[in-house]
């Protein structure tokens, strides 16, 4: 069996609020993020380092809007 944790946009929106606390405030600063600096970023759970792995990769597709409106299908490039 698969446990898939539902992800709500207030837990998205706690994570940034610790990432600007800890000093990550652009996107260049959340792509650096990296396994070694994860944990000086005070009282981080699992499930957040995990929400952190996924803004930095809708982030770097682009996406970041769509996945903090909770819409984790993709696109259609059509305007």
């Amino acid at each position: 069996m698969t446990d898939k944790t539902v992800i709500t946009t207030q837990q998205k929106f706690k994570v940034l609020n610790k990432l600007f606390e800890a000093g990550f405030k652009t996107e260049k600063d959340l792509q650096s993020i990296n396994f070694q600096n994860v944990f000086s970023i005070p009282n981080l759970t699992v499930q957040e380092m995990s929400i952190i792995s996924e803004l930095q990769t809708n982030t770097k597709g682009n996406k970041l809007y769509s996945y903090l409106g909770g819409n984790n299908d993709e696109q259609n490039n059509e305007c």
